[in-house]
C-alpha cells in the first residue's frame, strides 16, 4: 500500500512539473512572438494606411492593451478552447488548425508504427550481440544517418526518388488520395524523411539502454548460471530496460516535433507546421502562438508519459 501510494504521488509530481512547464512555455512563447519585427496592423492595411487607420485597427484588435493584460487573456482562452482569430482571414485558429492538425498526426503516427518496432528490433538486436558485425554495421548506419541533416535527407529522397528514378511524387500536396496506392505515394517522401532520422535515433538510445542494464550484476549472474544470451536479454535485462527505452522512444519521437517543420516545408505537406510557417510570414500572432503551443503540448506529452513508464516499471525509481 505504501508502494502504491509514493508512486502516485511521484506520479502526480510529474504531472504538476509538467503544468508548470507548460505555463512557463506559453509565457515565452507569447512573448517571443510579440518581439518579432514589423507592426501587425500596418502590415495588415499597407504601407499607404494612415497613421489614424493604423491606431484605430490597432484598437480594434486589442494590440494597444499592455501585453501582460493580453498575455492572461490568450491564456485564459486557451484553456477553454479559445485560440483567438487569425489576424489574416479573420477565421478561429481553432478551426484552422482542426484540418492541420489531423493531417500531422496522421504523418506522424505512420512514421511512429514504423519506426518503434523496426528501430526497437535492431536497437535489441545490436546489443544482444554486441561487437559483432551486425553491430558494428547498424551503429555505422545510425551514425551516418544521425550526421546527415534532415533537410539533406529530404533533398536526396526528392533527388533519388523523384527525379531520377521518378517513383514518387516530389510534393505531398494536392496529390489525389482516392486509393490506397495513392496514398502511399502521396505520404512516401515526409515518411521516408522523417524514418530516417528518427530510427536512427532511437536505434542508439535503445542499443545504449539495453547495453547498460545487461552489464547490471544480477543480469551478469543469469549469464554465468548458464542462461543463454537471447533469455539474458530478453527475460532479465529487457524488463529493466523499459524505463530508458520508453525514454529512447519518446525522445526521438519528440523529434518529429522540430523536424516535421523542415519535412512539411520541403514537400510543401499541408500540416501544422507548414501552417506556421505561413503564419510566421504574414505575422498572424495568434496563429503561430497556437501552433507552437501545439508543438509543445505534444513534446511535454511524450516526456511526461516516459517518466510515468521510467516510475511504473522501474521499482527503483520509486525510492
Amino acid at each position: 500500500m505504501l508502494r502504491s501510494t509514493t508512486t502516485w504521488i511521484l506520479v502526480g509530481k510529474r504531472l504538476g512539473i509538467a503544468f508548470l512547464t507548460l505555463i512557463i512555455v506559453s509565457f515565452a512563447v507569447f512573448f517571443a512572438t510579440e518581439m518579432l519585427p514589423g507592426d501587425v496592423a500596418q502590415i495588415l492595411l499597407g504601407q499607404a494606411a494612415t497613421p489614424e487607420a493604423v491606431a484605430g485597427l490597432r484598437e480594434a484588435m486589442g494590440l494597444d492593451e499592455p501585453a501582460l493584460q493580453r498575455f492572461l487573456g490568450w491564456l485564459a482562452g486557451l484553456a477553454t478552447g479559445d485560440m483567438g482569430r487569425s489576424y489574416v482571414n479573420g477565421i478561429d485558429v481553432a478551426e484552422l488548425l482542426g484540418g492541420r492538425l489531423q493531417n500531422s498526426l496522421r504523418l506522424a503516427g505512420i512514421v511512429t508504427a514504423i519506426c518503434v518496432p523496426v528501430a526497437l528490433t535492431l536497437g535489441i538486436v545490436a546489443a544482444m550481440y554486441r561487437g559483432s558485425w551486425l553491430d558494428r554495421a547498424v551503429s555505422v548506419a545510425t551514425i551516418s544517418v544521425i550526421s546527415v541533416p534532415e533537410f539533406m535527407v529530404a533533398t536526396l529522397a526528392v533527388l533519388v526518388f523523384a527525379v531520377w528514378l521518378d517513383w514518387l511524387p516530389a510534393l505531398s500536396y494536392g496529390v489525389n488520395v482516392d486509393s490506397i496506392g495513392a496514398m502511399l505515394r502521396a505520404y512516401a517522401m515526409p515518411v521516408i524523411t522523417l524514418s530516417f532520422v528518427v530510427s536512427a535515433q532511437m536505434i542508439r538510445m535503445t542499443r545504449a539502454a539495453v547495453i547498460e542494464t545487461i552489464e547490471t550484476p544480477y543480469v551478469e549472474m543469469a549469464l554465468l548460471k548458464g542462461a543463454s544470451r537471447q533469455r539474458m536479454v530478453l527475460v532479465h535485462a529487457l524488463p529493466n530496460a523499459l524505463g530508458p527505452i520508453a525514454n529512447a522512444v519518446a525522445l526521438s519521437l519528440s523529434y518529429l516535433v522540430g523536424g516535421v517543420i523542415i519535412v512539411e516545408t520541403v514537400f510543401n505537406y499541408p500540416g501544422v507546421a507548414k501552417l506556421m510557417v505561413d503564419a510566421v510570414s504574414t505575422r498572424d500572432l495568434p496563429l503561430i502562438q497556437s501552433c507552437a503551443m501545439v508543438f509543445c503540448v505534444s513534446y511535454l506529452t511524450l516526456i511526461t508519459l516516459a517518466d510515468m513508464v521510467a516510475i511504473l516499471s522501474n521499482p527503483r525509481l520509486r525510492q
